[in-house]
């Protein structure tokens, strides 16, 4: 009972992620004037302030980690989030708004594939939750890619470039963090989740005077008074406190207590959660290709659940 628990509260923790990280996809239609590094800089340095309160509040869980501890944190944080991001806006930049997230849409299924290398599931029963998750991302994304309208080649392959970057960064974090959590089994989620931000906060402050010189904050110019607060603070503030802290506190319970097949799964309803969302900003309704797509996603999920279920059930039998 206590592991069926365990997995119920594993799933609803990858659902959960999946639901404060797409949006991310639509922040960039809220800041106005301001720019995406404007946007990030600051969900950043207030994701480790939040960070270092839930630390202050939780003195006793995390008083024993070692500098070891920290740094690999500081390094999770860098590859999921700081890193990644930066891959994110190259990719943005050169490959255009259609061609990146497409790229990032196969994140699930890279890090799925990844995780089960090393054994775990059959391969035999993946296929079917792997093909309709590939299939429904694919439907989701290939109007926006077949409506791209082309770019030099240069800029393109540095562009996708950057993508394929965004998408192995991702999948390494996946592991990464996962395998860092297996060795410290006591690990409180909320403590951990905070060592990140803080280590990714620092990562930030650290970028600012490189992105200053290359021009990419519009904060300076636009300033940082009354007009900032509904298109800058307010929404960097909801990403902090809800993708980032939130997000990232729901994929440690979820590290902790599902296989990283089946957490990586669960993580293609972020693409479902991100056009739901960007419809609901756009004011219109998905098209039959989106339907379709979404449709095949929810269902590639509910297939991979009921694989690792039945997997679950036959041990349990055996013992």
């Amino acid at each position: 009972m206590k592991d069926s628990t365990l997995s119920i509260t594993g799933i609803s923790a990858a659902v959960a992620a999946s639901l404060t990280w797409s949006m991310n996809f639509v922040a960039p239609l809220v800041i106005g004037k301001y720019s995406i590094y404007d946007l990030a800089a600051c969900r950043f340095i207030i994701a480790g302030l939040i960070g270092a309160l839930i630390l202050i509040a939780n003195i006793k869980a995390w008083r024993h980690l070692t500098l070891n501890d920290w740094l690999v944190a500081a390094g999770l944080g860098f590859i999921g989030y700081v890193g990644y991001f930066i891959a994110v806006i190259i990719a943005s930049t050169y490959a255009g708004p259609v061609i990146a997230p497409a790229f990032l849409g196969l994140v699930p299924v890279v890090l799925a594939i990844s995780a089960n290398v090393h054994g775990g599931m059959s391969w035999r029963l993946l296929q079917v939750p792997f093909a309709l998750a590939a299939l429904g991302l694919l439907l989701v994304n290939g109007q926006s890619i077949a409506r791209f309208e082309g770019q030099s080649f240069t800029t393109l392959a540095i562009g996708i470039g950057a993508s394929i970057a965004a998408v192995a960064l991702w999948a390494w974090f996946g592991l990464a963090n996962q395998k860092a959590l297996m060795k410290r089994p006591g690990m409180n989620a909320w403590v951990w989740t905070a060592m990140m931000m803080i280590g990714g906060s620092v990562q930030t402050l650290m970028f600012l005077p490189a992105g200053d010189a290359l021009d990419l904050f519009q904060a300076p110019t636009l300033g940082f008074g009354q007009g900032a607060i509904s298109h800058l603070y307010v929404p960097a503030f909801v990403l902090a406190a809800v993708a980032s802290i939130g997000g990232a506190w729901a994929w440690t319970i979820a590290s902790q207590r599902l296989p990283m097949t089946l957490a990586s799964q669960l993580l293609s309803l972020e693409m479902v959660f991100a056009t739901c969302l960007g419809l609901l900003f756009c004011y219109r309704w998905p098209t039959a290709f989106e339907t379709m797509g979404i449709a095949l996603i929810v269902v590639g999920v509910v297939k991979a659940i009921g694989v690792f279920h039945g997997s679950t059930v036959k041990t349990a039998v055996a013992l």
